[in-house]
């Protein structure tokens, strides 16, 4: 079979000859053409060239397009924080201070989405008959956010029908999105939507069901494949975005890959994921990724409705060699498994000490993200707790860990993070995989004044 045969047959709920793989090379791919990532996706022709290197390297039986949560938010009028070795960031939100209802109907010629359909005609040529084009949209919620900022946390307790109103008007931009992409010839849509490991089940019932169900008919409407993304610890919400009618789920390494398979079984819904993006793909060697790898496969009731993929978009940084590795794991499943038959992994050792949290002078928050430069939900978390800081200024401190950091990777060991992002007051736990609303924060915040 094809790499593209195998992804929509496992879409179809058929056999395969072997575990799909695909590997999430957004801004990586920029590092195999020496490129970086502000020139990546501004600029089609390196886009293209990095994502035919990566077609070439990596063997993807599917393979994403642009990896930017950001275009539409740019369009949208959100002012970008660019870097080198990450996507953009939202800097600005331009419905922070009024609640009204954007009308505006994003067009195909606007912002940086010409570049992105050029780079998807290019690969449908190059390569789209042996390999199944992903083609990623903002989700309602992630986009409503860019757009609103970290009130509409609080809007969702106090403002239930601007919410509703507001994701309604967003869900219209992102079918637009997934309606541009289907007709340049991609085979699947992900519908990338990271905060909504972030919100409650009660409230993915009452705000999210609708539009999400609404998005994903849409889609299959119109003939195509289509896939939710979440990031962070999902595993509540996992059932109910089964239910929004999706052909398949991705997650990352803040849930139980096995649970989730389990979960996904019952609904019929294909699972992907969710290799390490740090402790393994960055910073392990390529035998860590190879018997991560087999370790995954073996963990599952059953591989039926499965596809192996990164946890999320691989840190820029990531060495070649090691993705590399997870393809030979799941494509010669039998001959690397004896190769790394004895192989015991090291774990990275903590140089540091841990604060003295019972003789603190002032609260601390500590905020641990897998990389508010590059994740969504990560963002988000450190925006709460930095809203927090203007609010109390000197009386408090607020720290962040990005887990890109070995010896983040390490304190996160010794604090016993289990989920990112989460935020600790004074060493205890208070939010993990949620994001408060301002008034829930700082209360636990005055609380501990």
């Amino acid at each position: 079979m094809t790499g593209k045969e195998r992804i929509l047959a496992i879409l179809n709920k058929e056999e395969t000859d072997c575990i799909p793989w695909v590997p999430f090379a957004g801004v990586h791919a920029g590092k195999l053409i020496d490129c970086e990532a502000d020139l990546l996706y501004s600029n089609a022709d390196k886009c293209f060239e990095s994502l035919q290197k990566v077609n070439e390297l990596y063997k993807p039986d599917g393979q994403p397009m642009m990896f930017d949560l950001q275009i539409e938010a740019e369009i949208l009028g959100c002012d970008l924080l660019w870097a080198k070795d990450a996507p953009p960031t939202v800097s600005s939100h331009p419905l922070a201070d009024t609640d009204e209802i954007p009308d505006k109907v994003v067009q195909k010629d606007e912002g940086r989405l010409p570049i992105e359909l050029e780079v998807i005609r290019r690969c449908k040529k190059a390569f789209g008959e042996t390999t199944a084009l992903y083609g990623l949209i903002t989700g309602p919620f992630t986009l409503a956010l860019h757009l609103r900022g970290t009130g509409m946390f609080m809007d969702m307790v106090m403002k239930a029908d601007y919410v509703k109103e507001l994701l309604a008007y967003c869900n219209t931009v992102s079918k637009s999105m997934a309606k541009f992409l289907i007709e340049e010839g991609v085979d699947v849509v992900a519908v990338v939507d990271p905060l909504i490991s972030q919100i409650s089940p009660a409230h993915f019932d009452e705000f999210m069901a609708v539009p999400f169900t609404e998005l994903f008919t849409s889609i299959r409407e119109q003939g195509c494949k289509s896939s939710f993304f979440v990031c962070g610890d999902a595993t509540k919400k996992l059932a109910q975005m089964c239910e929004t009618g999706c052909d398949s789920i991705s997650i990352d390494e803040n849930v139980n890959l096995a649970e989730a398979k389990s979960i996904c079984d019952e609904h019929n819904v294909v699972l992907g994921g969710n290799i390490p993006l740090t402790t393994v793909m960055l910073f392990g060697s390529q035998q860590d990724n190879m018997k991560c790898v087999l370790d995954l496969i073996d963990s599952l009731p059953s591989t039926h409705n499965y596809i192996l993929a990164p946890g999320c978009d691989l840190p820029f940084g990531t060495p070649p060699e090691n993705v590399i590795g997870a393809e030979q794991a799941v494509h010669n499943k039998e001959s690397v498994a004896e190769m790394v038959r004895n192989y015991e992994s090291t774990e990275i050792v903590f140089e540091g000490e841990l604060p003295d949290y019972n003789n603190l002078e002032k609260p601390l928050i500590e905020v641990f993200t897998l990389d508010s430069t590059a994740c969504a939900a990560c963002t988000y978390m450190l925006a709460s707790a930095m809203d927090a800081k203007k609010e109390f200024g000197e009386k408090i401190e607020v720290v962040e860990y990005m887990y890109n950091d070995p010896q983040n990777i390490a304190r996160c060991r010794e604090m016993g993070v289990q989920q990112l992002p989460s935020i600790y007051i004074n060493g205890e736990l208070k939010h993990s995989s949620i994001i408060p609303s301002r008034d829930e924060l700082n209360a636990e915040i005055n609380a501990v004044l």
